[in-house]
């Protein structure tokens, strides 16, 4: 009996035809031993197929971590809220905002109200049925008055929600704002169950997500079984676990002895050596994440703006590219929006390294020369010691006398990052401008590592969310982009990719760029082929 190669490769994934078979019908048809292993292998890992567990080893987590949603602020305890959690909305492939435990969302009054439908049916993982009422005080205990969330600036414009019925919750804005649904995809908005005395239970760590937890260790492990009444399609493990492995090196080593199937942030200086290794495979993803260099502006000297501009001109951003992200991103301009976000601009001039203008800039704040402590951990993003002795180096030919301070990877979120005055931090972007902004540069957000505030830059932010003519909010955008460029206390160092390797034994469909790890999404979209 002929069969075509493409019915042969659809039996495969179908799991109705082994490899042997399709070897032999491949080779007798013509086709080389190495196409025919290709067509079978790709046949073959196209299906989500359950069972297995999945340990990933991630470049992130410390012993202070908790399941507390307000407090997370690094990838490991994001990945916990997407492995335990489930938010209203999601973000697709294309960077769309999505349903998830919502079944739809609707705008009304000029985008002030929004009317979001929960699916029916949902349960959390103990058996509790998901109501709009816990909808309402997941999101009342991140915005309540002595909240300390992170996610409570990216609320703020929320002046009520209620619930109407156990399957409808509305909410309303201070002003029109079409982002909304994105709002609802931060990863800090699992919905918890209400504790019925105005708070949630977190502390128990139930959520309607994809994976049941098991066991937590902050800053060393999480394990969690698969949610068998979860509410889309997957997840395909059985089991997950997480391993907190700060050290590049001892990551990478656990991937190439088998003790993980997954690691984040790879070690760019021997990416050539892993990709040749035929049992792995490498993603390299370009999105909208950046790592930077905050400097507190309420702090001498970086509270004079052309100290700040001197720092900006006497770093080469080109070079810490070249040694650090090896090429696999791009120099930044200290404008944190992606070029791929709507709205994102260029502002100029380009900072580029020019010891001549730093010197400039220092004789107008008054100096002939500079010393400055720089706070650096790897924690902060692979490389970031290195980087930060590239720019005492080049800042140096400027009269600028950086001294590099190592600090401790573990507790570097609590004791370093907005504590020390100049440090490194990394963001994985927002996937629109307003988000970014509330997010990180609003007067009175909860990230705001800089603390800096510019009067004109808020009001923008206020406006540019309500207008809805497009070039309108498009000029507000450009001009808040500007400000922030030539005023702002942040030095944005570079775009990095996501470059994570994974176990040829693992396989995906296509991935999110908004944020590492498949924007979340890899352990309850991933599967062993």
């Amino acid at each position: 009996m002929s069969m075509d190669l493409k019915t042969m490769q659809s039996l495969v994934t179908r799991g109705r035809m082994g490899r042997r078979d399709f070897m032999q019908m491949a080779l007798a048809a013509g086709v080389t031993v190495a196409a025919a292993e290709t067509l079978f292998t790709k046949a073959a890992r196209a299906e989500p197929k359950k069972g297995g567990k999945f340990r990933a080893g991630i470049g992130h987590g410390q012993t202070s971590d908790s399941l507390d949603p307000a407090t997370w602020a690094n990838a490991f305890s994001a990945d916990v809220g997407f492995v335990i959690g489930s938010c209203l909305t999601g973000i697709d492939q294309k960077n769309n905002a999505v349903p998830d435990l919502a079944e739809s969302f609707e705008a009304a009054d000029g985008a002030k109200t929004w009317v979001y439908k929960l699916k029916k049916g949902i349960e959390f993982h103990n058996g509790k049925t998901l109501k709009a009422a816990d909808v309402v005080a997941t999101y009342d205990y991140h915005r309540g008055e002595n909240s300390k969330s992170a996610a409570k600036s990216v609320l703020a414009d929320i002046t009520d929600i209620k619930a109407d019925g156990d399957e409808t919750v509305i909410f309303t804005l201070k002003s029109g704002s079409a982002d909304f649904p994105y709002i609802t995809t931060d990863y800090h908005l699992p919905i918890f169950a209400s504790d019925g005395n105005g708070g949630i239970d977190w502390k128990s760590g139930i959520g309607t997500g994809p994976f049941v937890m098991e066991n937590y260790q902050p800053g060393v492990k999480f394990t969690a079984k698969r949610n068998p009444n979860f509410h889309k399609d997957g997840p395909y493990f059985d089991e997950i676990e997480m391993h907190s492995i700060i050290d590049v090196a001892a990551r990478q080593n656990a991937l190439l002895t088998g003790d993980i199937d997954y690691i984040d942030r790879c070690d760019l200086k021997t990416l050539n050596m892993l990709e040749r290794n035929p049992e792995v495979k490498i993603t390299d993803i370009t999105g909208f994440s950046h790592y930077v260099a905050p400097m507190d502006v309420r702090v001498k000297p970086f509270d004079n703006v052309d100290v700040r501009l001197a720092l900006k001109w006497a770093i080469n951003r080109e070079e810490i590219v070249k040694k650090v992200l090896l090429g696999h991103g791009r120099p930044g301009n200290d404008n944190p929006l992606a070029p791929s976000i709507k709205f994102a601009t260029q502002p100029e001039p380009v900072f580029s390294y020019d010891p001549e203008k730093a010197k400039f800039h220092l004789k107008k704040a008054g100096l002939s020369s500079l010393k400055v402590d720089l706070s650096a951990a790897d924690a902060a993003f692979a490389g970031a010691v290195d980087a930060a002795v590239l720019m005492k180096e080049s800042a140096a030919k400027a009269g600028i006398d950086i001294n590099v301070i190592k600090e401790a990877n573990d507790g570097y979120w609590d004791a370093v990052w907005m504590k020390k005055p100049w440090c490194f931090s990394y963001w994985s972007g927002r996937p629109t401008a307003d988000w970014m902004f509330t997010t990180a540069y609003a007067a009175d957000a909860a990230w705001n590592d800089t603390f800096w505030k510019n009067d004109r830059f808020n009001e923008l932010l206020l406006k540019a969310r309500a207008e809805t003519d497009e070039p309108s909010r498009a000029a507000m955008y450009a001009e808040m982009q500007q400000i922030l460029h030539d005023d702002g206390g942040i030095m944005v160092l570079m775009f990095n990719n996501f470059t994570s390797a994974h176990s040829d034994k693992v396989a995906h469909g296509d991935l999110n760029t908004n944020y590492d790890h498949d924007g979340g999404y890899m352990f309850e979209r991933w599967w062993f082929a």
